[in-house]
């Protein structure tokens, strides 16, 4: 088939009105010939988004090399398969589904959980978008085969993505080598051999309880054992999914009320006020140093989109504001755990991947 045919054939299985619309209107003009258009199906269609060790990642747009419904079916299915290929500590394969903020992100998690519920998966959707943290936390908190989170991270906002943890004796954790190429054959083989509107759907997914984040909150909190309440910090959510957790875990870890960046407080899958919602990218964190020097604070923490990522800004003794690296972060990390059990006379280890400091 030619590039037009393939996208008629996508098109003709794609369950959402707008990129449906999409195809459509790039069809037509490339069918008059329009190089543009031309060139633009082959670049949506002459490959696939690769899905690798961080899942599946890119812009929500029609096509194959897009994040969009038809690729996320493709993907769920393929998964599902992969899950009940497998053998679970618990019986029949069961997966958590979180989402963020992100445009499609909530569609792409009902996709999700309807789709394993209809393969034989068990599947729990989370409540309301949540950070990936908890995600991950539910995983190993609800004994489950496996997670799913749809969310691009720090991307910019046209973007969204997919990626998959497993649960078991992987703990919550994110895939590794050489599951990533199990799990994409398992996808391609759902590509080439159906249509996804011939996959089974079932509405018989469940709903996780208030229970799974309370615990999250109060394990996380447990982890500040010297809080100081009287901290003036600022605390910014880069326009993602962190605030209402994170707001928690501050409260009852026994901190003070933070003074956030209102303008990036309150999830916008536009990301209004960042093109690059990586709170370590310079400029991100301009708002953030703003806000603290009018509240005159000693400490902004910022999450990304998703909250799986944090950076820490602090003022030099100018007065002016500086973001510290993520190894400089770890380096403190480190210290304190170090510290801690020098002083209780507990012996421990410290360990530093390779893409870590060796400051540790």
């Amino acid at each position: 088939m030619n590039v037009i045919d393939v996208a008629r054939a996508w098109r003709d299985q794609d369950p959402d009105d707008e990129t449906r619309a999409e195809l459509d209107h790039l069809i037509a003009d490339a069918e008059a010939d329009s190089t543009q258009a031309l060139n633009e199906l082959h670049d949506r269609f002459d490959t696939r988004l690769e899905f690798g060790t961080a899942g599946l990642r890119g812009r929500t747009e029609a096509g194959s090399n897009r994040m969009n419904r038809v690729l996320v079916a493709q993907a769920a299915a393929g998964f599902a398969a992969f899950l009940l290929s497998r053998t679970s500590l618990n019986g029949a394969p069961s997966v958590v589904i979180g989402y963020d903020g992100r445009k499609n992100s909530r569609v792409f998690a009902v996709d999700t959980a309807e789709l394993m519920a209809g393969a034989g998966v068990r599947a729990v959707l989370l409540p309301r978008l949540l950070p990936t943290p908890v995600l991950a936390f539910a995983v190993r908190e609800l004994k489950l085969s496996a997670g799913v989170m749809v969310t691009a991270s720090h991307n910019p906002a046209k973007d969204n993505g997919y990626k998959v943890y497993l649960g078991d004796a992987d703990e919550g954790s994110q895939i590794v080598p050489p599951l990533d190429h199990e799990i994409a054959a398992h996808i391609l083989a759902v590509a080439t051999n159906q249509s996804v509107l011939q996959l089974r759907r079932s509405m018989d997914y469940e709903i996780a309880g208030e229970h799974v984040i309370d615990e999250y909150v109060r394990r996380t909190a447990a982890l500040a054992t010297h809080p100081k309440s009287a901290l003036r910090y600022v605390y910014t959510a880069m326009h993602g999914v962190g605030w209402e957790t994170a707001h928690r875990v501050f409260v009852e870890a026994g901190f003070g009320e933070p003074t956030v960046v209102a303008l990036q407080i309150e999830p916008d899958a536009a990301f209004p006020t960042v093109a690059f919602p990586n709170p370590e990218e310079p400029g991100a964190l301009d708002l953030a140093f703003d806000t603290a020097i009018t509240a005159d604070a000693e400490l902004v923490i910022a999450n990304d989109p998703d909250a799986d990522r944090l950076a820490i800004g602090i003022p030099d003794v100018d007065g002016d504001w500086h973001r510290l690296s993520g190894n400089q972060v770890g380096a403190l990390l480190g210290w304190r755990a170090a510290d801690r059990l020098a002083a209780a006379g507990t012996p421990g280890t410290l360990a530093a991947s390779i893409v870590s400091s060796p400051a540790l």
